[in-house]
């Protein structure tokens, strides 16, 4: 019965399985299963370790250098899937350039932070002097992986994308265990990090030389490095703010409560941000669809339309639990000493889900090089850790304020993000787009 079934229905299947909306179904997906391993990291660790809390420090250490990447990871699958970084083995020859350069200076940032690694250790506040040293290292790793990622978007390579994804949190949890347990502490599990970098970048490098195939010898990169990084400031300013939005109110939370409270505020918003990263999925493949389409005078928004869809399907059970299963849902993950602030779970949720739609009409805006969205958005960041810490002392009063201010930023971003175009390119008045100069900015869209 299956099987004629299967046969029936084989053409509809293998067009779904083809289709936009599957395609962004499943890097939401993996980009789900790489935050359901973090929070198992997060479930072991903490078992693991005494000093759990060193361990998060190092992590949103490397968190706030990890921005850039995310931005290069946009800018690299844009500029890819238009041609500008070149085509076969044109593009292997900037693949293998920019490699290069940056192994150098992960080199020499290295040397840095080993020289510098006591300051370091202080101003994220752990005692582990070596651990601290690692985060500069690992975030140029995280670079050159998140635009080889980038690479492989601007191919249509989304399979190698969202298995790679799932692949760095599975190492990081495996070898960042194994040396927690066998008495290395946190500076052991943090290890873990830049190894599962360097791990997937030799699996990215797979499918690429298999596309691709080698440079040649003496072959010169279609755009120098540093010059694509100087041209992607504007995803890199527009993912600081997105990562303000989402993490300045734990941070605002430790001045406003007391420590057992700012603890459990902590563990709440963790489980009600799990929608953005829901978003960061879909927005690997909103970018470069979105970059095609406008550089051939298609309208982009009935892509935005399938990634928020995805965003909304997610939403449903995810605010339902939320809503009726709060208090089981944190002492499950987080234990019963973490339910001071579960009445604020509801709210935080609805206001995560907000920030994860506006995140797409971020990446959606930064496909179409549009900038000016930054400063207004910008403004609503500025104002969101003066109006915390006015906030009520209370969870549930506090998450309001979080919500009140994640709807001011949609409202705006989406203001924006909808606003048609004057002249799309392929249209009298806008030239084809093999006839127009680049711009010197621009990226695209992010997880």
């Amino acid at each position: 019965m299956f099987k004629r079934l299967r046969q029936r229905y084989e053409p509809q299947l293998a067009r779904l399985g083809g289709s936009d909306t599957a395609k962004a179904a499943g890097l939401a997906g993996a980009m789900v299963a790489n935050n359901v391993i973090a929070l198992g990291s997060v479930v072991v660790f903490s078992r693991l370790l005494t000093d759990y809390g060193s361990l998060a420090a190092l992590v949103s250490y490397f968190l706030i250098l990890a921005v850039v990447g995310y931005a290069m990871q946009l800018a690299t699958a844009r500029e890819a899937v238009l041609g500008h970084l070149g085509t076969g083995a044109g593009l292997a020859a900037t693949i293998r350039s920019w490699t290069k350069w940056l192994l150098v200076f992960t080199a020499v940032m290295t040397v840095l932070s080993v020289l510098f690694r006591h300051p370091i250790a202080e101003a994220v506040g752990v005692k582990q002097q070596w651990g601290a040293a690692l985060g500069i290292p690992a975030g140029c790793l995280y670079m050159l992986l998140c635009i080889l990622r980038g690479f492989l978007q601007g191919l249509g390579d989304y399979r190698s994308v969202g298995i790679s994804l799932v692949g760095e949190q599975a190492v990081r949890l495996v070898i960042g265990g194994v040396l927690a347990a066998v008495g290395l502490g946190v500076t052991g599990a943090y290890i873990g990090t830049p190894l599962s970098f360097v791990a997937m970048m030799f699996y990215c490098a797979v499918p690429l030389r298999r596309r691709l195939g080698t440079a040649a010898p003496g072959s010169r990169p279609a755009v120098p490095l540093w010059l694509h990084v100087f041209r992607a400031w504007a995803a890199i300013a527009a993912l600081a703010i997105i990562a303000v939005l989402q993490n300045i109110d734990i941070i605002a939370a430790k001045h406003r409560f007391s420590s057992d409270l700012a603890s459990s505020y902590s563990a709440t918003a963790v489980a009600a941000k799990v929608l953005i990263w829901v978003a960061m999925g879909a927005g690997f493949y909103l970018v470069p669809e979105v970059s095609r389409r406008h550089s051939t005078g298609e309208d982009g928004r009935p892509v935005l339309g399938k990634a928020l869809a995805i965003v909304g399907v997610a939403a449903i059970p995810c605010l339902l639990i939320y809503a009726f299963g709060s208090t089981p849902l944190i002492r499950a993950a987080f234990g019963s000493k973490r339910l001071l602030a579960v009445d604020a779970l509801f709210i935080l949720g609805v206001a995560f889900t907000v920030l994860a739609a506006t995140y797409l009409a971020v990446q959606y805006m930064l496909a179409l090089k549009r900038h000016w969205f930054l400063l207004p958005l910008g403004l609503v960041a500025i104002a969101e850790p003066i109006l915390l810490l006015q906030a009520s002392k209370q969870p549930k009063g506090f998450a309001t304020v979080v919500l009140g201010v994640q709807i001011v930023g949609a409202v705006i971003a989406f203001g924006m993000a909808l606003w048609p175009d004057k002249a799309r390119p392929g249209s009298p008045d806008h030239p084809p787009p093999e006839l127009e100069e680049p711009e010197l900015v621009g990226a695209s869209g992010l997880s």
